[in-house]
């Protein structure tokens, strides 16, 4: 079994919020992969199916952000999973907004939900699916930043963002961290890595941004956005006309 936890804040307030990506995540992959609805356990959410044969459980925990790890900690000793079978997915200031990194253990950056859940673990050896948010430059804007929603504009590459990490989502599961970046770099318009770089959990970095400044900003979409469907019907509820 693996477990793939999406990080955020529970309740309205919070639903389009930069730093509820981890959560936005997680249900897309439930929906593209006709997971049951979402019932309560583990003071969070959780739905269970499969992907590419393996057995997943999904969650989303309901204990706000900087308490992430009691409902991680308690899926994980429910069912024994050790740190290879878990997948914490959670919103990156430090990648361009649409850039995706997966990584095994480390520290957690200042992240509130990764603090907890090293906490309750006991151990930092699970991997990450760091989503990148972008930073806005400086630091007294990180808190209005990571807690305000994301604006009408981001729809444009927050869509198929998301899409892209849920249909690839097999390649994450069977492990080949490596493939999975490229297959949603590529969906999204970025470039392929050398095969080399597959199955080592490593791609290529992208170049270093020149400033904070230039790296909170949106990149120009290469795919274009779906006017309907589920995927365009959620996100319009969630920020609607705001920009």
């Amino acid at each position: 079994m693996l477990l793939i936890a999406g990080l955020g804040n529970p309740g309205p307030r919070y639903v389009g919020h930069r730093h509820n990506i981890g959560f936005m995540s997680v249900d897309e992959i439930a929906r593209q992969a006709n997971f049951p609805a979402f019932s309560k356990k583990f003071a969070g959410e959780v739905t269970e199916g499969q992907i590419g044969g393996e057995k997943v459980l999904l969650l989303k925990p309901q204990t706000f952000m900087n308490e992430s790890g009691r409902s991680v900690g308690e899926a994980a000793r429910f069912y024994k999973l050790e740190p290879s079978q878990i997948i914490v997915i959670h919103d990156e200031l430090d990648l361009a907004p649409g850039k995706l990194r997966v990584k095994t253990g480390g520290g957690h950056g200042g992240h509130n939900g990764l603090k907890s859940i090293d906490a309750h673990l006991g151990t930092k050896d699970y991997r990450r699916v760091r989503l990148g948010i972008g930073h806005p430059g400086r630091k007294e804007a990180v808190n209005p930043h990571v807690l305000g929603d994301f604006s009408k504009a981001d729809r444009e590459w927050l869509e198929p963002f998301l899409e892209a990490i849920a249909r690839n989502v097999e390649s994450l599961v069977k492990g080949d961290d490596g493939l999975f970046m490229n297959k949603v770099s590529v969906a999204t318009g970025g470039r392929e890595e050398p095969a080399g770089a597959r199955g080592s959990g490593l791609a290529k970095p992208a170049p270093k941004a020149k400033s904070h400044i230039h790296q909170a900003r949106s990149p120009k979409p290469s795919v274009k956005v779906p006017e309907k469907g589920p995927m365009a019907e959620m996100l319009k509820r969630m920020f609607g006309g705001k920009d």
